[in-house]
C-alpha cells in the first residue's frame, strides 16, 4: 500500500496532541496546536516544501513550480478540533495532500504551479466562538473585531496570536485575492453515512449547504394540569410540537432537493413544573440545503405553516433568523475533472451535497472550488471518537486527489 498505511500512523500520531487526553481536543492557539502544528511542518518539509506557520497560526507548506512567477493551487483542511473529536476530521485533508506532495517529489515532478498546503488554524470555533478563521482570512473576510474576542479564560484572540508567536496586526497580509490563485480544492471525511451505506469509498461534492437558524417563541396560557379541560387548553408545548414534527415532515418530503434537512436542535419548556400547561416554548431550527432557492422555499414554508398552527392553538408564535450564510458551489469544471480522477481508479461517480461546514466554503471568493469526500465508518459518525476511516479508503482518495492535481485544468470562476 502506497500511501494508506502512512496516513494511518499519522493521524494516530497527531491524536497525541491533546489537551484533555486520551480525548481528543485541539483548539486554536493552544500549545497543543502549536506542537500538532510543527509535527505537520516536519512531515511538509519532508516532503519537499517550503512550510511554516503564518501571522495567524496557520500551517502553510508550499510545493514550488519551476517558474516563480507560476500561478498557485491551494489545498488543505483545519488543524483544529471540537471537543472530545476524533482522529480524522480536518486533519485528514491536510495529511492526505503532504502524502501527494511527497509522492510528486520522489518522482522528481514539479506541476505548472505552486501547491499550497494549508493546516487552518481555527476552524470549528471551540476557543473564541469565531468560526473559519484562518480560511476566513486567506478569503478576505477576516473581521479585526474578532481579535477583541476573548475565551473562557478571559484571554483575547490578539493576546493568544501574540503569545503563539504570530501577528495579529498582519491578518490582512494573508489574503490570497488577486494572488493568481486558480483553485482551492479540499479531500474530507464525509461526516455522514451516504458513501458508507452505498459501498463507496470516495465522492464528489457539489456543493457546501447553505444554513438558516430561526429561533421560534411560542406564547400560550399557563394553567392547572388537573383542572384545565383538553379543549380549552393553550398549551405552548403542544403546538411547538406540532411545529417541530411539521419540520421533520416538510424536509422529509423534500430531502431530494440538494440534501434540504431540518433540525430542532435546543427547545425549552416554561414553567416547567409536572402539573402545569406550558405557558412558553423556545427552541431552534437549523434548515441546510445545497440550493439556496430549495433552503428559502423551507423557510418560507416552515413561517406559514407555524403561523397556522399558532392560529389555531390560539397561542402566540414569533419566528426570527438569527444566522444566515448561502450555499458554496463547487465549481462544474472542477467537478468533473475530480470525476474524471475518481473515474480514473475504476470507481463510480457518486456526486453529493455537503450538510457541513467546510473552509472550501469560503473560497469561491477567490477563485473556483471542488471538494472530495471520503467514506468514514461507523454509520458516518464524526466530532465523536468513535469516528472512522480505513487505510483503504485513505489510499484510493490520495491516489483521486493526486491524479486531480497531477491533471489539472484551469478554469474560470
Amino acid at each position: 500500500m502506497k500511501f494508506g498505511t502512512t496516513l494511518m500512523q499519522q493521524a494516530d500520531a497527531l491524536a497525541r496532541f491533546s489537551e484533555d487526553a486520551p480525548r481528543i481536543t485541539r483548539t486554536y492557539l493552544s500549545a497543543e496546536h502549536k506542537a500538532a502544528g510543527n509535527y505537520l511542518i516536519g512531515l511538509m518539509r519532508s516532503a519537499g516544501m517550503e512550510a511554516g506557520f503564518d501571522a495567524l497560526g496557520n500551517i502553510v507548506g508550499r510545493y514550488l513550480a519551476a517558474d516563480p512567477n507560476a500561478p498557485l493551487v491551494m489545498t488543505g483542511s483545519h488543524q483544529d478540533s471540537v471537543r472530545n473529536a476524533g482522529k480524522y476530521d480536518g486533519l485528514y485533508g491536510i495529511l492526505t495532500a503532504i502524502a501527494c506532495v511527497h509522492d510528486l517529489h520522489r518522482r522528481g515532478r514539479r506541476l505548472p504551479f505552486t501547491l499550497e498546503v494549508i493546516g487552518f488554524g481555527d476552524e470549528e470555533g471551540v476557543r473564541f466562538g469565531a468560526t473559519l478563521i484562518g480560511s476566513k482570512a486567506m478569503a478576505g473576510a477576516f473581521d479585526p473585531a474578532w481579535l477583541d474576542k476573548t475565551d473562557a479564560g478571559g484571554v483575547s484572540m490578539r493576546q493568544a496570536i501574540c503569545d503563539f508567536g504570530g501577528d495579529a496586526d498582519a491578518w490582512h497580509t494573508l489574503d490570497r485575492r488577486g494572488n493568481n490563485v486558480l483553485a482551492f480544492v479540499e479531500s474530507h471525511i464525509e461526516q455522514g453515512p451516504v458513501l458508507l451505506n452505498e459501498s463507496l469509498a470516495v465522492g464528489v461534492v457539489t456543493a457546501i449547504a447553505g444554513a438558516t437558524r430561526l429561533r421560534a417563541s411560542v406564547t400560550g396560557l399557563a394553567g392547572h394540569a388537573g383542572t384545565v379541560p383538553m379543549g380549552q387548553r393553550r398549551d405552548a408545548l403542544a403546538a411547538a410540537s406540532e411545529m417541530v414534527l411539521y419540520v421533520e415532515r416538510y424536509c422529509l418530503e423534500h430531502q431530494e432537493e440538494s440534501g434540504l434537512v431540518g433540525t430542532v436542535g435546543v427547545i425549552e419548556a416554561k414553567p416547567g413544573a409536572a402539573n402545569v400547561i406550558p405557558q412558553d416554548v423556545n427552541f431552534t431550527v437549523d434548515v441546510r440545503s445545497g440550493d439556496d432557492a430549495a433552503r428559502r422555499r423551507a423557510v418560507a414554508s416552515l413561517r406559514a405553516q407555524f403561523s397556522a398552527i399558532a392560529a389555531r392553538r390560539n397561542v402566540a408564535m414569533e419566528l426570527n433568523a438569527f444566522y444566515e450564510a448561502d450555499a458554496a458551489p463547487c465549481h462544474p469544471a472542477l467537478q468533473a475533472q475530480m470525476a474524471r480522477a475518481v473515474e480514473a481508479q475504476g470507481l463510480p461517480v457518486r456526486h453529493l451535497p455537503s450538510g457541513a461546514g467546510h473552509d472550501a466554503m469560503v473560497f469561491p471568493a477567490v477563485c473556483p472550488t471542488a471538494m472530495l469526500f471520503v467514506r468514514c465508518g461507523n454509520n458516518g459518525i464524526s466530532h465523536h471518537p468513535d469516528e472512522t476511516m480505513t487505510a483503504h479508503d485513505a489510499e484510493i482518495s490520495t491516489q483521486v486527489l493526486l491524479d486531480f492535481l497531477e491533471r489539472f485544468e484551469p478554469v474560470t470562476n
